[in-house]
């Protein structure tokens, strides 16, 4: 594999997260840092703990870029257990807490971590071959909340260790974090970032982070590279976060009410659910500065909805956990802009290629690439996968490829049309699912919807639709089938329509079409 050259992120002594963080704890001290339930803790108070936990990481004998592994819902212990690895000179490995068990233990296995935490909730997934892991140091396994044979509890593991800074020097190259892929497209990869590529991903918005009186809640879980977007940074620059263990529309207006919040990142599923809570408008949420949205496409109706009812601008998001691609679309700024996914960020650069690697013409279709100083490490253990990715230029410059295909425009705006591999080949003509389902949810029943190609004799692949009805909707599969062909254009027409309760989506609401896929093409 050849080596990732990514463009300098500017970093110097001191501009790793740990390091960060506990100047923050100096100049912000007695401020709050975070706010879990009815706990308020100040930034002192969680600098010692972290400075615990990485003192008693390294009593453990871990080492540089040994890697610390986590699964839990969100919860102080976390926010300490992951800082404190960082301090300590570690890797963190936050666990997706949707995983199967068959995949948890993939995944542990991929990272050989030194150190396993995990909530009580999730110890069950572990049972079956905890004991399989020689990677793990003796005393290395931690119960967060339990106190079980075999394993160590967590508060009596940090009690007694110094919480003085520890002595260790973390570089640009040092391992972050390794996360894991939400699995839409089979076995996760595990994402390898650096704390150099990390200060470059945090520092694009620091002028925000860095307001007086901001207030960031944080809704989405811990393990995600989505959350990183506005953790990160409030970890770094001294943003009280205000945290849930997980999320529920009603709790979150009412935090937002409460705790005067400013600022949260939030999925597509998210605006939904909380947009349909019966007395939403009943809510004080005048506070609210800035919304940011990434993950999942946020269709125009939608956030035509989150601009006239949601105070505070909203921001929506395009990038990789990979890195590579960033744009960025300020929704109210460019209201005839609300069917893309905005404009690079400054430092980011983007192409659109053909299936022969061409640079394409603006407007035209293809893959979209990107560069910045944002750019992972490789996959872990994935030299065939990470190789895959890589597009370079004429001049020898490295980009990723996204799999994502769509367009720019001679403004620089990003289109999106559909993933790479979700393309519809029906009758030797590109059908692009975004299309139809944009169509869809134009029906006043149809509350969500997505469309996969399924093996057709006739056509080799045909546009298969699932659709979930709006509550107390008598409206057949059939009908709103008539309905939406009436709109479409001859090669786009959908063949079938299911109707579901609901369609299925990983934790941070990316649809899952592998799993509607599975049916149709097992036996094919």
């Amino acid at each position: 594999m050849k080596k990732i050259e990514i463009p300098d992120p500017g970093f110097e002594t001191g501009d790793d997260a740990g390091s960060a963080f506990r100047e923050i704890v100096r100049t912000k001290g007695d401020q709050t840092a975070l706010i879990f339930k009815d706990r308020r803790i100040s930034w002192t108070e969680l600098g010692s703990q972290i400075n615990r936990v990485a003192n008693a990481l390294l009593s453990l004998g871990i080492q540089k870029n040994d890697r610390v592994a986590i699964l839990s819902r969100n919860s102080v212990e976390y926010v300490e257990l992951f800082f404190g690895a960082l301090s300590a000179g570690a890797c963190a490995v936050p666990l997706p807490t949707m995983a199967s068990p068959d995949a948890l233990k993939l995944m542990i296995t991929d990272s050989a971590p030194r150190i396993l935490a995990v909530s009580h909730e999730f110890l069950g997934h572990m049972a079956p071959f905890i004991d399989a892991f020689d990677s793990i140091v003796n005393n290395g396994k931690l119960g967060l909340d339990f106190d079980n044979t075999g394993w160590k509890n967590y508060e009596d593991w940090i009690a007694a260790a110094p919480d003085g800074v520890p002595d260790v020097k973390v570089d640009k190259d040092s391992e972050f974090n390794i996360i894991y892929s939400s699995g839409t497209t089979g076995v996760p990869k595990g994402i390898t970032h650096t704390h150099g590529v990390r200060k470059a991903f945090a520092e694009g918005l620091q002028g925000l982070f860095e307001a007086p009186d901001m207030v960031n809640l944080i809704s989405t879980p811990l393990y995600s590279n989505t959350t990183m977007v506005t953790w990160l940074p409030s970890m770094r620059y001294g943003t009280t976060s205000v945290l849930m263990e997980k999320f529920d529309a009603s709790g979150f207006l009412r935090l937002c009410e409460n705790e005067k919040v400013a600022m949260a990142m939030l999925v597509p599923v998210q605006y939904d659910r909380i947009l349909r809570v019966d007395d939403f408008d009943k809510y004080d949420l005048s506070s609210m500065l800035v919304k940011f949205s990434t993950s999942a496409p946020l269709l125009p109706a939608l956030k035509r909805q989150i601009i006239d009812r949601f105070p505070g601008e909203l921001v929506e998001i395009y990038g990789l956990t990979e890195g590579g691609v960033s744009t960025v679309l300020i929704a109210s700024e460019r209201q005839d802009k609300l069917d893309s996914v905005g404009q690079p960020v400054p430092g980011c650069e983007v192409k659109i290629i053909d299936e022969q690697g061409k640079v394409l013409e603006t407007g035209q279709i293809g893959e979209i690439v990107g560069r910045q100083a944002y750019m992972m490490t490789g996959y872990q253990n994935r030299e065939d996968a990470t190789n895959e990715m890589l597009w370079y230029d004429k001049d020898g410059k490295l980009f990723f490829r996204t799999g994502d295909i769509g367009r720019m425009d001679e403004e620089g705006f990003i289109f999106l049309l559909d993933r790479k591999k979700d393309v519809i080949i029906s009758g030797g003509f590109n059908i692009f699912a975004i299309d139809l389902e944009k169509e869809l949810l134009k029906h006043e029943s149809v509350r969500d919807a997505a469309v996969i190609g399924v093996p057709s004799q006739t056509w080799g692949e045909t546009p298969l639709a699932f659709v979930v009805l709006e509550d107390n909707q008598a409206e057949t599969s059939e009908s709103i089938l008539e309905w939406v062909n009436t709109r479409l254009g001859k090669g786009q027409r959908i063949s079938k329509m299911e109707i579901l309760d609901e369609i299925p989506k990983s934790s941070i609401g990316k649809t899952l079409k592998k799993d509607l896929r599975k049916p149709y093409w097992a036996k094919s």
